[in-house]
């Protein structure tokens, strides 16, 4: 643990991911490319020369960094990104295990209710233990006594305990990026009370929406004893062994002002006009996600296609543009996933295309920010359908994006975004493919000034509740401070000198 800084204390991230990718070029040099996903879209300019340090895997494996000094090529990336990188080296045996494993292969599907997919392997739980007491060494050695530690997701879910085994008195917080499922489906995981009392070793347990942290403390009644709850509103409290655990719930969000202020360039402009021309006269529902059986994209084709069906008047009205952004790829079932989708778009565009008109614009590819903006700025719908979603950015950064408040969101009501946007948004059942198809021929009947309601009400939901507002409630919860007690470096000299 390193001496106490006497000025301040700083934020510690602990996620599986660092905010950047490392690949090896050749014995000597590497590339460095920006990370992707929602909690560094999150978290990434939250940290900014604020002092912190964030700790994770930097993308390559242990046997590929042998005799290469990986701290000091992240300590030149500092200066880029505004805060210190560590880096926690995984061979490919506890990538497979822990990851692809423990992480993808049963937390993942079982917090979000797909329990046919889960592989209840006991090396994959034992390489998550040794994974998380990897990443709590690494914690260990890059501390100080007054830093607050903010762990993220379900990869690292034993960390605290880990670190509680080492006697140390840090603030330590937890937040959960995805859903957390009853106890009727929780009670299927082997390690059920393990991850639980893991959980109970936070100081702070933060979950996306109001449902999950019931669904977590649901659970806590069903498997744990003694455990007691006070306390109404956002942050409650349990107590446990004469220790006291707040949970709560703190709906993760975005910078408003920075996708607005993007959507508004003269790059983001011109491209969002070429879309438009080359799709002219067509009203443009978008779909975007990434790669992944949870969200719902066999099913959103599906209902596209009844809704041309029942809907004729909608054939060479609408065009979707279905984006899928690569993920997990060599593991079966997503590339099986990506076949069944290709497989419906061509079957859906050679049933229905006429000259002048294709209904689908199939996209298989990651989107360069501006691309990604310029479509939310240019696509009339968006049409955002997981089966189950802990949050989902993408349904607020269309809002943000959309400078001209007049375009209609079609939205799962199992997002957790919903929960904010029920009142605006259309809400469907992503199982109900009529339903959604029924959606999607409203969403192209409503009237200007009701869209422009509508959108406007939700922009100004997440204007007022930002990514800046999720940070400082997190951490008033959890430690009574908010972002402006974490100075930004050039007020104090020497911490930008250390």
């Amino acid at each position: 643990m390193e001496p106490e800084d006497p000025l301040n204390s700083r934020l510690v991230i602990v996620s599986n991911r660092l905010p950047i990718v490392l690949e090896k070029i050749d014995d000597q040099n590497w590339n460095v490319t920006p990370g992707a996903g929602g909690l560094v879209t999150a978290m990434a300019p939250v940290l900014k020369n604020r002092g912190g340090i964030w700790i994770g895997w930097p993308g390559t494996a242990s046997e590929n960094v042998k005799d290469f000094d990986i701290d000091r090529l992240l300590a030149n990336e500092r200066k880029n990104i505004g805060f210190k990188l560590k880096s926690v080296i995984l061979t490919a045996e506890e990538r497979k295990n822990f990851y692809k494993g423990f992480a993808n292969e049963i937390i993942w599907p079982l917090f979000h209710d797909f329990i046919a997919h889960c592989k209840f392997n006991p090396q994959y739980w034992k390489a998550y233990q040794a994974v998380n007491r990897k990443f709590a060494d690494i914690i260990l050695k890059n501390i100080r006594e007054n830093d607050f530690i903010w762990v993220h997701d379900y990869h690292l879910i034993d960390v605290a305990r880990q670190l509680r085994q080492h006697k140390i008195a840090n603030q330590i917080g937890f937040f959960l990026h995805i859903p957390f499922p009853p106890p009727d489906v929780f009670v299927r995981l082997p390690w059920r009370e393990h991850i639980l009392n893991a959980l109970l070793d936070y100081d702070l347990i933060g979950f996306q929406t109001l449902r999950d942290r019931r669904n977590f403390q649901q659970c806590l009644r069903s498997f744990i004893s003694g455990v007691r709850f006070s306390g109404k509103g956002q942050v409650t409290k349990m107590n446990l062994n004469q220790r006291e655990i707040r949970v709560a719930a703190f709906p993760i969000s975005i910078d408003f002002h920075e996708f607005a202020k993007s959507a508004g360039t003269k790059e983001v402009s011109e491209k969002a006009w070429y879309i438009h021309e080359d799709l002219s006269d067509r009203i443009i529902i978008l779909g975007i996600d990434r790669l992944d059986y949870t969200k719902g994209i066999p099913e959103r084709l599906k209902a596209f296609r009844n809704a041309l069906k029942r809907y004729p008047d909608l054939i060479e009205k609408v065009t979707l543009v279905q984006v899928v952004v690569p993920s997990r790829r060599g593991i079966a079932k997503y590339e099986n996933l990506k076949m069944e989708i290709e497989g419906l778009v061509g079957k859906i565009n050679g049933e229905y295309t006429r000259s002048g008109w294709v209904p689908i614009h199939y996209i298989f590819r990651s989107l360069n920010q501006a691309e990604l903006i310029a479509y939310y700025r240019t696509s009339e719908i968006a049409l955002i359908t997981p089966l189950k979603d802990g949050m989902n950015l993408v349904a607020k950064e269309y809002c943000a994006s959309n400078l001209e408040e007049n375009g209609v969101l079609i939205l799962s009501e199992f997002a957790g975004v919903a929960a904010q946007f029920q009142k605006w948004a259309i809400l469907v059942n992503p199982h109900d493919i009529e339903g959604m198809a029924d959606a999607i021929y409203e969403a192209t009947q409503i009237p200007h000034e009701s869209r422009n309601y509508r959108m406007h009400q939700m922009r100004q939901k997440v204007l007022k509740y930002n990514i800046f507002w999720w940070v400082d409630s997190y951490l008033q919860a959890a430690i009574e401070k908010n972002l402006e007690n974490f100075p930004l470096l050039e007020d104090y000299a020497p911490l930008a000198n250390e």
